[in-house]
């Protein structure tokens, strides 16, 4: 299993970004799987973001987020996306995709890793 995160990038205090993370190679069911974001801010441990379950249906989210994020999925596309709006400086971390048979906020339920994207919040 293979993902891409893409989508970072700097933005202000306030401003809008998207997230996409695409899955490609085996993966435990095409319809079957979940998918999370979670972020890493310089020197503290990666935390849980988001996350949706394989029909989209069933989200869950952290309350650091909770009315600002939302967390999407196109099963056709195997992508991910995660809309991140009225984002605070206290936002900035690497953002990490991750895949996992079970929907969990726990790290350790996703085997699967992207390589993290860049998210600068400028007050």
């Amino acid at each position: 299993v293979q993902l891409q995160a893409s989508g970072g990038g700097l933005v202000q205090a306030g401003d809008s970004l998207r997230l996409s993370c695409a899955a490609s190679g085996r993966t435990f069911s095409s319809y079957s799987f979940a998918m999370g974001w979670f972020r890493q801010a310089p020197g503290k441990e990666r935390e849980f973001v988001a996350a949706i379950g394989w029909s989209g249906s069933s989200t869950y989210y952290a309350d650091s987020v909770k009315g600002r994020f939302t967390i999407s999925r196109d099963i056709a596309k195997r992508t991910v996306y995660l809309q991140m709006n009225s984002l605070k400086p206290e936002d900035t971390a690497v953002y990490y995709c991750a895949t996992g048979p079970r929907l969990r906020v726990e790290l350790r339920e996703y085997p699967y890793w992207g390589q993290g994207t860049l998210v600068t919040v400028s007050s």
